[in-house]
């Protein structure tokens, strides 16, 4: 029987909500399979250590990480510390620190759920995000700060092994699925530069993958595509921050971002990957009990596939979507339900 050492990190706001949540549903389901082990081991870097002790990370954090097999990843984000900040503190450190460079979004609208759009149905996407350089390298810098003639840079790095190894993976993941089409999102009209790489390096990649269908979409052109024309897309390639928000837009138009998971991924598994929810924080329900775990157990449905567990996968997303399905809501679906109740029915699922 496999055991796998996960290291849960709920983090910030409704984090450790949902993450408690989902911890005891693989628990439940692992128990009732019997095939395999689940060993958590929890971390509490958030915001409350970092103004407790000054860093999010302990020394030797990162290095105690690489003996487990995956990261189960909640939020972080607090009203009492830049967002720059944190982000920089935790989650990117992990992403960069481990080399997570793809980092995968899914996005489809779950049974008994409502999509604004009237196409809702039609969305059945997976946006491929690089997760590692472009505009998130962190490249740039501030000086004569506090003066008027103050400069920051932002710079967005793009290197053709990181670019390639993105499409690589996107072209990779699009050849698995039923439609084999893939988008590049690209802004190479105004950025001459990495962009212009970003759609070179594309087109050298797609002629070992002939049997894939490509097309072509500026950022601004393709959330006018995701809106009107959804069943034109399958998987998209996207930069960091292009596709950081195209896959909230996603989310969104799939009924909430209280349903849309996320695997922080690297591929060629010398490092452990991560998985969280994309929602974030939620600092305007924190303690409430009313956060919506769907995104998080599904979330860990992508962690067990990552694991090779892809019955118990199959399983977890079968009670997910019958709990979806039966109106259960919570209030970001439209719905009464707590926390507690929707992770109840779906224990039940799972236990029977």
């Amino acid at each position: 029987m496999s055991n796998y050492k996960i290291a849960a990190i709920p983090g910030d706001g409704i984090g450790v909500e949902v993450i408690a949540a989902g911890v005891e549903v693989l628990k439940a389901l692992a128990a009732k399979r019997g095939t395999f082990g689940l060993d958590f081991e929890h971390f509490d870097w958030g915001s409350e250590r970092y103004l407790r002790e000054g860093q999010y990370i302990p020394e030797g954090g990162l290095e105690a990480l690489k003996s487990f097999d995956a990261i189960f990843f909640g939020a972080v984000g607090s009203l009492e510390v830049a967002d720059h900040v944190s982000l920089w503190g935790l989650r990117l450190p992990i992403c960069q620190g481990f080399d997570q460079y793809a980092n995968v979004r899914p996005a489809r609208v779950l049974p008994g759920v409502t999509s604004p759009l009237a196409k809702g149905k039609a969305i059945d996407w997976v946006i491929v995000r690089e997760n590692s350089e472009g505009e998130y390298s962190g490249s740039g810098g501030r000086v004569h700060q506090g003066l008027p003639i103050e400069v920051a840079t932002e710079v967005s790095t793009f290197t053709r092994v990181g670019v390639e190894r993105i499409h690589r993976f996107a072209f990779e993941l699009a050849r698995s699925r039923p439609a084999k089409h893939l988008t590049l999102v690209t802004k190479s009209n105004a950025q001459r530069h990495g962009m212009v790489l970003w759609d070179e390096v594309f087109a050298e990649v797609a002629q070992d993958y002939p049997d894939v269908r490509t097309t072509r979409e500026l950022v601004d052109a393709v959330t006018t595509t995701m809106v009107l024309k959804p069943e034109q897309l399958d998987v998209v390639v996207a930069t960091n921050l292009h596709a950081d928000i195209l896959s909230d837009l996603a989310a969104a138009l799939s009924g909430s971002l209280g349903i849309a998971p996320t695997a922080n991924l690297n591929p060629s598994r010398d490092f452990p990957s991560m998985f969280e929810p994309i929602h974030g924080s939620a600092f305007d329900i924190t303690g409430k009990g009313v956060a919506n775990p769907i995104a998080t157990f599904w979330t860990a449905v992508m962690m067990l596939e990552h694991l090779g567990e892809t019955a118990a996968a199959a399983e977890l997303m079968s009670a997910i979507e019958a709990v979806t399905e039966s109106g259960l809501h919570t209030p970001d679906l439209g719905g009464k339900a707590t926390t507690r109740e929707v992770t109840d029915a779906v224990l039940a699922l799972i236990r029977r």
